[in-house]
């Protein structure tokens, strides 16, 4: 970033959610559980046994969460839908109640200029499907397209930017093959059928746009770009097999209606002969991608399941509480990957953020009795990975917003309330919110249209 960045016209500068993450009352007014209600409550397999039942309680102080959001300047806001709010048993009969809850959600945002971004799904499948196979069943694709027509008829014009899918690789990866994450299953042979079933679903929502909405949907993932260890062939191997798992895995059937070859390597046995058909179904027109970027992987050789590869950590990097590494320039080299192999497809980051240590409770002014909340080392990752996402444009990349992760601290998954990546503290004993340095310096970067990043950091 060499000269003082001015972002595009029109550029969308907001914050990103999860439902399940910070709504609470997963069971309020009809809503059935999910698969992520019944893993929380299953002994052993969230830290220090936390559960989202009261999470963020937005689903009860979503107007309060708007009024933030308006106040620091957000002119967009991506969320996810509970689909077992909207379909208890996942399909057949509707919760108008569910509907509803989206429905004021939604009327607030627009009211205060902020753009909705909805997400079909993140990761809360309902509990009833599940029993039904879940991701496993390929009646899941008619399933999700049944819920996301829900959706299209209540809230498309209000809603002019869905989402299919958050991050199928998450799902599969943690869900299906190393049982970190709900439904908690371990199995080299499900994680290919629950990918494929996946991007079948995501296939078929928008098929079903076509036929009902009238705007924009496109599909997020989450990808990092892979760099060998070293020149050797095995690290040069191991790193195409790692890149072709997490960042071709979804986007190459997506948009170019094939898998990367070395997932038949990667699986052997447990990679089925897919049907041409289920092609056709997956690669539908996209309006735009979604990219959640986090970090970097440096990757060698190694004896590890299933990659036959491993990260390697650098000795002198920046880490976050999350273990991942502080790494921006990987966030530009991403986008030019991507327009490289993709094309001008335009492109939203929609997440990016990091967790940090922060206190449980705001340092509170004995005088003024204020609130605050210090974060600089969060101000300098998001400066750094702002101004990658600038160089990317420069670069002639199609990039039309920034979506911080995550506008609250909330439950991180399977982690719990341990890792806090919200611009938003939240007390969670009293739900007390308390913008962050990092919320107000955010807000100077809105209003400044990118202007502010050329300045010095305030600490």
């Amino acid at each position: 970033m060499s000269q003082t960045p001015v972002f595009p016209e029109g550029f969308l500068w907001g914050a990103a959610t999860a439902a399940h993450q910070i709504e609470g009352s997963p069971l309020a007014d009809g809503a059935g559980p999910s698969i992520w209600t019944r893993f929380a409550h299953t002994p052993g397999m969230m830290l220090n046994g936390d559960t989202g039942d009261v999470a963020c309680d937005h689903y009860n102080r979503w107007r309060e969460d708007v009024k933030l959001m308006r106040e620091l300047g957000l002119t967009a806001y991506r969320f996810s839908v509970s689909w077992s709010r909207i379909l208890p048993e996942g399909t057949g009969r509707v919760n108008p109640k569910g509907v509803d809850f989206y429905s004021r959600l939604v009327d607030a945002l627009l009211e205060n200029g902020i753009e909705p971004l909805l997400t079909l799904y993140h990761w809360d499948l309902p509990a009833a499907l599940d029993d039904r196979g879940g991701w496993l069943n390929r009646d899941i694709a008619d399933w999700f397209a049944e819920y996301a027509g829900v959706m299209y008829r209540a809230l498309d014009g209000r809603v002019k930017k869905w989402v299919t899918l958050n991050e199928p690789w998450v799902v599969t990866d943690g869900g299906y093959l190393h049982g970190a994450l709900a439904p908690g299953h371990r199995s080299r042979f499900e994680a290919p059928i629950a990918s494929h079933n996946l991007m079948r679903a995501h296939g078929a929502a928008v098929k079903a746009y076509r036929e009902l909405g009238k705007h924009e949907i496109g599909l997020v993932v989450n990808i990092e770009p892979k760099y060998p260890a070293s020149d050797s062939a095995e690290d040069q191997a191991a790193t195409r097999r790692a890149h072709a798992y997490m960042n071709e895995q979804y986007l190459h059937p997506a948009l170019l209606g094939h898998y990367p070859p070395e997932l038949k390597e990667i699986f052997g046995e447990a990679w089925p002969d897919w049907p041409a058909e289920d092609f056709e179904l997956i690669k539908q027109k996209l309006d735009f991608v979604g990219i959640n970027y986090y970090t970097r992987n440096v990757t060698r050789a190694a004896e590890s399941y299933p990659l036959n590869a491993a990260m390697v950590k650098q000795p002198l990097g920046t880490y976050t509480e999350t273990g991942w590494e502080v790494f921006p320039q990987g966030l530009a080299d991403l986008l030019l990957w991507f327009k490289r192999t993709y094309g001008d497809l335009p492109v939203y980051i929609t997440e990016n953020g990091a967790a940090f240590f922060d206190p449980p409770t705001a340092d509170v002014d004995p005088r003024t009795g204020a609130r605050r909340v210090r974060d600089p080392l969060r101000i300098d990752y998001l400066r750094k990975h702002i101004g990658a996402v600038y160089d990317a444009i420069q670069a002639g990349v199609d990039v039309r917003g920034y979506m911080l992760w995550s506008l609250l601290d909330n439950l991180e998954w399977s982690l719990g309330y341990s890792k806090r990546f919200g611009m938003i503290h939240v007390n969670y004993a009293t739900q007390e919110r308390t913008p962050k340095d990092s919320a107000r310096w955010y807000a100077e970067v809105i209003r400044t249209h990118g202007r502010k990043l050329a300045e010095p950091l305030p600490y």
